[in-house]
């Protein structure tokens, strides 16, 4: 007998959720990892289906999660219906208005201050008690994708010995930069991807299942030192330093200015070289187009900010001497 394949149940579940033999589906977007999600009518009222399949993805933390979201007051696709054991949801739609192409310099005032209102109802009240911690082994596990896919699957380079001295010394430095820091809710992707205009003042939230307890800089460094998009770095320091004001307030953080910069620095140093990793492994794993193109800024970031302290120049260093004028965007064969 023929297994119905993943289009028909998908199809099938969906018409069950939502009570609606009639309901169809078409594409609404893929992301970076083996979930697609669908769009479905019914009732006069628009859905997202996510597929997951479960022998690829489990839902169940990202339900645990849009659910700790909900209580924090962030803006969460609300569940309609939820399957885990075969890697379907039925969600509220919040529509296709990403933040990133929606972004410019008269806009970015109002939408950052939005993303950083639902940031810090994030770390104030979303549940980070029992999520996973954001710990050595998690830091380290993932700039040690920078060597694997960007040195040597990449630029076809393998470090020598005393290389690999220089790389370890600036992954411990940045391992303690964030250990240091108050430990809060990570959402751990907060970017103009995944934040949408929605006909609420607080942006709708997605793509979040991968949340830990971990630094309180991280997806502050997501957001400000955005992948796709860049801004002056003064005007990055000032959404910054206000950012530590309202920390101040909330009693979540007392250092002063200089200190808290150079932590959301040297964060975000520590995830610029875990995504150096990352976009190259999605092309060469994973064959996701498009990505290869983002390295150039993702390593602007890394060069610029990690050259201005101590303990990561010399890493900077020996990358500008691998990378040199290598277009990064080029895949190897």
């Amino acid at each position: 007998m023929t297994l119905p394949t993943r289009d028909t149940l998908r199809l099938e579940w969906t018409r069950q959720a939502l009570a609606d033999p009639e309901a169809s589906l078409e594409r609404a977007s893929n992301d970076a990892s083996f979930r697609s999600y669908w769009r479905s009518h019914s009732a006069g009222r628009s859905w997202i289906v996510m597929d997951a399949p479960p022998d690829r993805e489990d839902i169940r933390p990202w339900l645990d999660v849009a659910s700790r979201l909900a209580r924090a007051g962030v803006h969460v696709p609300e569940i309609q219906a939820a399957d885990p054991e075969r890697g379907f949801v039925v969600m509220e739609d919040l529509g296709d208005r990403l933040f990133l192409p929606e972004l410019n310099e008269s806009t970015a005032d109002r939408l950052y201050g939005a993303a950083l209102d639902a940031l810090l109802a994030m770390q104030l009240r979303a549940d980070a008690g029992d999520l996973p911690a954001y710990d050595e082994a998690r830091l380290v596990t993932e700039m040690e994708l920078m060597p694997e896919w960007l040195l040597k699957r990449h630029l076809g380079y393998t470090p020598e010995c005393e290389e690999w001295d220089v790389i370890e010394s600036a992954f411990r430095a940045l391992v303690n930069n964030a250990r240091l820091q108050p430990q809060v809710f990570v959402h751990r992707d907060y970017h103009s991807r995944n934040l949408l205009v929605t006909a609420r003042d607080n942006p709708g939230v997605i793509d979040f299942q991968d949340a830990v307890r971990g630094p309180v800089t991280y997806d502050l460094v997501s957001l400000l030192r955005d992948c796709y998009i860049a801004w002056p770095e003064a005007r990055i320091n000032a959404w910054v330093e206000e950012y530590r004001q309202r920390l101040v307030a909330e009693g979540l953080t007392t250092v002063d200015t200089a200190t808290f910069l150079r932590a959301f620095d040297l964060m975000g140093v520590q995830r610029h070289l875990k995504v150096l990793g990352i976009f190259c492994r999605l092309w060469y794993r994973d064959g996701k187009a498009g990505y290869l193109q983002d390295l150039p800024l993702v390593w602007r970031y890394t060069r610029e900010v990690g050259a201005r302290y101590p303990e990561t120049a010399p890493l900077i260093a020996l990358l500008e001497r691998i990378i040199g004028n290598t277009e990064l965007t080029q895949p190897r064969p």
